[in-house]
């Protein structure tokens, strides 16, 4: 009988490996999900608190909301705007500045025009400075929201329908602040000569 007892201590410690292994493997699986999770979790973040700068997304009754809770306070906003380098196009706003009423609605427009002799397509990212008034940047509309395609050449006007929520006056965080600055970067997103390709089909 004493014959058998290395054989259950070695199928015992087997069992054990093997849950081991289990935990290993599932441990493992966990981690890449949550690899995976990041960046869309990270951009839910972004997008919730403000966090980096992120403006919020709003609706027309948002807007109707925010706008029926206006005071009549002001504040200037500044444009910026800038390309990647790999990006062949000119982009600027149509004007450095503008003063708004905190809550009411105001639309903004930056130019863009495509210097290559091939179709360009390119996405917007895009913040706003100090990254605290993020979370009260609400766009509407925005050209952001999509890809741009500029035809070789193309020049066109991008509006953005935005508003700046009333909730910031509250915050402690935001006294002081007379200047909000709103920045686009275009991208380019897609091989030109895929696209011309496709035009000639």
């Amino acid at each position: 009988m004493a014959s058998h007892a290395p054989l259950a201590h070695d199928a015992e410690t087997a069992r054990r490996n093997a849950r081991v292994g289990l935990m290993a493997f599932a441990g493992a699986l966990f981690m890449l999900g949550l690899g995976y999770a990041a960046v869309p979790l990270y951009e839910m973040f972004c997008r919730v608190t403000g966090f980096g700068g992120t403006t919020q997304v709003a609706s027309a009754s948002d807007a109707a909301r925010a706008e029926a809770l206006a005071s009549g306070e002001r504040i200037s906003i500044r444009f910026d705007a800038s390309t990647a380098s790999d990006m062949p196009w000119t982009f600027r706003p149509s004007q450095a500045t503008d003063t708004i009423t905190i809550g009411q609605r105001d639309i903004a427009t930056y130019v863009a025009r495509n210097n290559s002799p091939l179709p360009i397509t390119g996405t917007a990212t895009f913040n706003v400075e100090p990254e605290q008034a993020g979370k009260y940047f609400n766009k509407i509309q925005c050209f952001c929201f999509t890809e741009q395609t500029l035809a070789p050449g193309q020049e066109v006007t991008m509006p953005v329908l935005y508003y700046v929520d009333p909730a910031m006056l509250e915050d402690e965080n935001m006294k002081g602040v007379e200047q909000i600055t709103l920045s686009y970067t275009f991208h380019r997103t897609k091989d030109p000569v895929t696209l011309a390709s496709a035009g000639t089909d």
